[in-house]
């Protein structure tokens, strides 16, 4: 039997080799077929967990609720020291200065990352900006929210901030952040699914001694963690309910 991994439409580009080299590393550990699945949308790989084709996913925050009350997975481990925020920049030659200089109406790119989209629609509260006043561009990825504030196309953007982050340094200097978030507790995690659950433990603790062997230590650098650390079941409710908090 081969099983499917997955992981989250919003993870940078950078970092796409190390997905595969990862994957290739888990399958020599497990001696099992793993099959690398990459979605271009999150649309696409919904459709793929709703029809149970996945038992491995590094998932964002947002669809763990559905993945644990609906599908059935579990908590596995996290990265060490990361979390997802998100951040509001404009076109450098924006005179706004301040998100609360942004008026209805305003033009924001952003991408199809909930739990982002989701973050900087609060962080555009103090403006009195709404999913209802705002004039939403979606786009396929982060790079091309940027471009979308470059040509002038939109006010505003909403990013990813680790990804805004690896946006090359010349793109980063015609940007301007108007705000970071600080709330330090949502990160995606690693999660297994049904046809796996019964291999969790010795799935948790191959991922948790990855620092102690070189290659595995590898591994964690091509996806740019230092370490992975454990996400107990109550730490991953806790992470629901927030999520759920901050979407009513």
């Amino acid at each position: 039997m081969t099983f499917r991994l997955t992981v989250s439409p919003d993870f940078t580009p950078d970092h796409l080799p190390g997905w595969y080299i990862f994957n290739t590393w888990l399958q020599k550990q497990l001696g099992e077929g793993i099959h690398l699945e990459m979605y271009n949308s999150f649309q696409a790989q919904h459709e793929a967990i709703v029809k149970d084709q996945i038992d491995l996913i590094y998932a964002n925050p947002f669809d763990a609720a559905m993945l644990v009350r609906e599908k059935g997975f579990l908590p596995l481990v996290k990265a060490h020291g990361l979390s997802d925020e998100a951040i509001i920049a404009v076109n450098a030659e924006s005179p706004a200065k301040d998100v609360a200089d942004l008026a209805p109406g305003t033009r924001v790119a952003a991408t199809e990352d909930p739990d982002v989209r989701l973050m900087g629609m609060i962080m555009l509260e103090p403006a009195d900006l709404t999913s209802s006043n705002i004039d939403l561009h979606l786009c396929d990825t982060y790079v091309l929210v940027a471009k979308k504030l470059l040509r002038g196309e939109a006010d505003a953007g909403i990013f990813l901030a680790e990804a805004f982050d690896d946006l090359s340094g010349m793109i980063k200097k015609q940007l301007k952040v108007l705000v970071r978030s600080q709330i330090g507790v949502i990160q995606h995690v690693l999660m297994v699914g049904p046809r796996l659950t019964d291999r969790r433990d010795e799935l948790r603790d191959l991922l948790l001694a990855m620092p102690s062997d070189e290659k595995g230590q590898d591994v964690l650098n091509n996806l740019g963690f230092d370490a992975l650390i454990n996400v107990e079941d109550e730490e991953m409710e806790f992470m629901i309910d927030l999520m759920d908090t901050l979407n009513t």
